[in-house]
């Protein structure tokens, strides 16, 4: 599946749009603007957000809309999680499988869904795009190596377990597309102590148990969705740049779009939990999806370079056999846009509710944080709510 119409070709043209031109950059702070005065239907964001209101998606606790870079919508959504998980807190279980106080229980209200209870809202697997983000800002200033550079030459071979042809053609690329071909099981529930992402949050070296995984398949040749290979480019980019992922991030991401704010979590080897482990605030967490509607370019600064942005969401691989299923790109989610499925809109997807999500021909950006992490626990629906956002686009 492939977008409509060259990706280079629409980023030139949306920066040429008046309205783009007249909005400021949000590197201090996002201008505001009413729903109508940028071309959206209001009525369908207050349908939307009587629903959250009313409980009908469960714990959704924020709904944030930016369209033509301005907020035309901002909502915030309280639930007294001390209540709501207190009692699985204290009891030991895959979501929460070091001690009652650690970073990794996901029942903890000092940890989650927000930071010490702050703004700071955990992003889970939404980090896997970020990640990506500050890999392709190192590609962009040229310290960072080839995607197609083997994965083991950033280990010592010698102690690698399960060794073969396949696991050495392991590339970087293919940890970035969820085609590693290694034995990972991640689609069972996450308090299933068997899914394997549980396994690796219950242990030490979360590297070392991933790189050990023996192979099922030939990297490149299917989709399977593997938190431990994004975990590896934490590795693999200490390794290959000489520098912390997340202190490379505050230098060259987050510094140039005004992200003063932020939590990243640590494994307890102490490697950034890039798997998972990102924390901010929703109008900072939109500031990196609106850097990549303008191609990489944040107020006349390269961050990345439009190909880097251009192939990033460029669909890698299916993520499912259903007409409408995503596709995946460099740890970006691709969703058919419900009005034209061979165009696609830019997501992120995290544990419990996290949804950043741009419309790249509609210069629009939405936001979602919420926490709904037990099995069965009702949960904003995707595809309607991508129909209905749509939907609300009044005018180019």
């Amino acid at each position: 599946m492939r977008a409509h119409f060259p990706i280079a070709a629409l980023l030139l043209a949306l920066a040429a749009t008046p309205s783009q031109a007249q909005a400021p950059w949000p590197t201090a702070g996002w201008p505001t603007a009413t729903p109508q005065a940028v071309g959206l239907e209001r009525a369908v964001l207050d349908s939307l957000d009587a629903e959250i209101r009313a409980g009908r998606y469960g714990n959704v606790d924020r709904m944030l809309v930016i369209r033509r870079g301005r907020i035309a919508w901002d909502r915030g959504y309280r639930h007294d999680y001390d209540s709501i998980y207190g009692d699985s807190a204290r009891t030991r279980g895959a979501l929460n499988a070091h001690d009652v106080g650690s970073p990794y229980n996901y029942f903890n209200p000092w940890w989650h869904p927000t930071y010490r209870r702050g703004d700071l809202h955990s992003l889970q697997s939404v980090t896997k795009t970020i990640t990506s983000v500050v890999i392709g800002a190192a590609v962009t200033r040229g310290e960072f190596p080839s995607l197609d550079t083997p994965v083991l030459a950033f280990f010592d071979t010698a102690r690698v377990r399960n060794l073969d042809d396949r696991k050495r053609r392991l590339t970087i690329r293919h940890l970035l597309t969820m085609t590693a071909g290694l034995d990972w099981h991640e689609e069972l529930p996450y308090d299933d102590p068997r899914n394997t992402c549980s396994e690796m949050e219950a242990s030490y070296d979360w590297v070392g148990l991933v790189i050990d995984r023996p192979m099922a398949a030939e990297p490149g040749a299917v989709f399977n969705y593997n938190s431990g290979a994004t975990q590896l480019l934490a590795h693999v980019f200490r390794r290959a740049t000489g520098t912390d992922i997340e202190e490379y991030a505050a230098r060259h991401l987050f510094a140039p779009l005004g992200i003063a704010r932020w939590h990243w979590k640590r494994t307890p080897a102490g490697l950034a939990d890039t798997e998972g482990g990102l924390y901010l605030e929703a109008r900072d967490l939109a500031k990196i999806w609106y850097l990549a509607l303008r191609g990489g370019t944040w107020d006349g600064r390269v961050i990345l370079s439009p190909e880097w942005v251009r192939q990033s969401v460029t669909p890698a691989i299916r993520v499912g056999a259903e007409p409408n299923a995503p596709s995946y790109g460099f740890a970006w989610w691709l969703f058919p846009d419900p009005r034209d499925g061979a165009r696609v809109v830019w997501a992120g997807s995290g544990f419990g509710g996290q949804f950043p999500v741009a419309w790249p021909d509609d210069d629009l950006v939405v936001v979602f944080n919420g926490w709904n992490i037990l099995p069965g626990a009702p949960n904003l629906p995707l595809g309607r709510t991508l129909r209905r956002l749509a939907g609300a686009i009044r005018s180019r």
